[in-house]
C-alpha cells in the first residue's frame, strides 16, 4: 500500500540566525549550527556555533533532513545534533507507523530522489516547499517488514563500503611504494620536462571546438577526448564526435594511445592514460596531451610522477585552497626526476599487479551497486 508522505511525516523548516552573531567556538549558552556542508564535508575549521534563545529549530543525531534548495535539493541528512539552518528541512515522521531508518532509506530512493529533482526543476531556483511533498508516495509495509527491509539493505551498503575502503587501501599502497622507491629526490638526476617529452601542449582554442562542432557517432570520423575522461579515468563515458573536415582542420591537437591527458579546467590536475588500443581522437580545449618519450619515462612510472607533481602545485595554492592552473609552459620548466628505466619499470609492474587486484574489486562493487539499486527498486519503486 502506498501513502502520501505528508500523511505519515511533517516537516520543519529551519532557522537562520544573523551571521554576525556566529561564533567558531563552544560556550554556555550557544549550540551549534548546522549547514549542509556540515554534513557533507568533515573540514573541522567550519564548526560554529549560535546563541540558544528557544526559537531556533533543532535535531538530534538519528534525525532525517533534507536539502531543500540549489545543488543540494534532495541531499539527505543525518548524524548531527544542533540547529539546523533554512537550507534544511527536519522530518518528522509518525513513529508508530513509520521508522526513521526505513524513512532513511525511502528519502535516498531512486523513486524519492528523481520526484524532488522534478518538483525543484519547476522552479526559478530549485527547491521544494511542505506542500509539494503531499505528492510523494511512500509504498508503507508493517513495522517488522521495514525493519527487515532496512537491516537487507545496510548489510548491502556495508559490504559496498567495504570494496570502497578496500580500492582506497589499495591506492594508499601504491603511493606508499612510490614514496618508498622514489621519495628522496637527492638520489636521482633531475631534468626539465620539457627535454623528455616529444609532445605537450593544451588543447585548441576553443572558438575552434564550438558546440556546433560536434556530430551523431554515425557521420563522426573521429571522437573527443575531454576532461571527463581524466577525471573518471575511463573510456566508458559519454563521447562526442567530429566529422574528418574538422578533424583535419584540428589534427595537429591529435590524440593517440599510450598519451597522457590532464584535466586543466574547474577540476584541474586529473591524468590518464589513454589505452594505446584506444581510437584516435582529438583533444578538448579543457586538456593537456603529454607524449612521454619511451627512452626516458616509462608511462606507468610518469603518470604517478606527474601526479605527485600536480599535488605539489595544490599545496601551493593560497588559502582559498583553489587549485592553481596548469599550463604546458610553466610545467615544462619544472625539473622531474628521472630514475633508470628497469628502476621505473619495477614500480611500474608493482602498480599494475595492484591495478589487477582493483580491477576485480571494482566489479564486485559494480554488482553490489547494481543489487542494491534492483533492491531498492523492488521496495519503493
Amino acid at each position: 500500500m502506498k501513502v502520501s508522505l505528508t500523511d505519515i511525516c511533517d516537516f520543519q523548516g529551519g532557522t537562520q540566525p544573523p551571521k554576525d552573531e556566529w561564533i567558531d567556538q563552544p560556550a554556555q549558552g550557544y549550540v551549534r549550527m548546522l549547514q549542509i556542508r556540515d554534513f557533507t564535508q568533515s573540514d573541522k575549521n567550519y564548526i560554529e556555533y549560535v546563541k540558544d534563545t528557544g526559537k531556533l529549530k533543532t535535531c538530534i543525531e538519528d534525525d532525517i533532513l533534507i536539502g531543500r534548495y540549489g545543488a543540494s535539493i534532495g541531499k539527505i541528512l543525518t548524524g548531527l545534533a544542533g540547529a539546523y539552518n533554512v537550507a534544511i528541512v527536519k522530518t518528522i515522521p509518525d513513529e508508530k507507523v513509520v521508522s526513521k531508518k526505513y524513512l532513511y532509506w525511502y528519502l535516498n530512493s531512486q523513486y524519492f530522489q528523481r520526484f524532488i529533482s522534478n518538483v525543484g526543476s519547476r522552479a526559478a531556483q530549485a527547491g521544494f516547499n511542505k506542500n509539494d511533498l503531499g505528492a510523494a508516495q511512500i509504498p508503507l509495509v508493517d513495522k517488522e517488514r521495514q525493519e527487515e527491509i532496512c537491516e537487507v539493505l545496510e548489510k548491502a551498503n556495508k559490504l559496498i563500503s567495504l570494496r570502497k575502503q578496500q580500492l582506497a587501501k589499495l591506492d594508499e599502497l601504491v603511493k606508499a611504494r612510490f614514496v618508498e622507491m622514489f621519495g628522496d629526490e637527492q638520489a636521482f638526476n633531475k631534468e626539465p620536462l620539457s627535454q623528455n617529452v616529444e609532445e605537450m601542449f593544451i588543447g585548441p582554442f576553443g572558438s575552434s571546438l564550438k558546440n556546433e562542432s560536434f556530430v551523431s557517432k554515425e557521420n563522426g570520423y573521429c571522437m573527443v577526448y575531454e576532461q571527463k575522461h581524466a577525471i573518471r579515468k575511463t573510456m566508458d563515458v559519454e563521447t562526442r564526435y567530429i566529422d574528418k573536415p574538422k578533424y583535419e582542420e584540428l589534427k595537429r591537437f591529435s590524440i593517440h594511445g599510450g598519451d597522457i591527458i590532464v584535466s586543466c579546467r574547474g577540476t584541474i590536475g586529473e591524468t590518464y592514460i589513454v589505452p594505446l588500443n584506444a581510437p584516435l581522437g582529438i583533444m578538448h580545449p579543457s586538456i593537456m596531451k603529454i607524449r612521454v618519450k619511451d627512452s626516458i619515462y616509462n608511462r606507468v612510472f610518469f603518470d604517478f610522477l606527474l601526479q605527485e607533481k600536480l599535488m605539489q602545485h595544490e599545496a601551493q595554492a593560497n588559502g582559498s585552497g583553489v587549485k592553481m592552473a596548469v599550463t604546458a609552459s610553466a610545467l615544462g620548466k619544472e625539473e622531474f626526476i628521472v630514475p633508470s628505466i628497469p628502476f621505473q619499470n619495477q614500480f611500474a609492474a608493482f602498480a599494475e599487479r595492484v591495478d589487477q587486484q582493483k580491477q576485480t574489486i571494482q566489479q564486485s562493487l559494480e554488482k553490489l551497486e547494481l543489487m542494491k539499486k534492483a533492491l531498492m527498486q523492488e521496495y519503493f519503486g
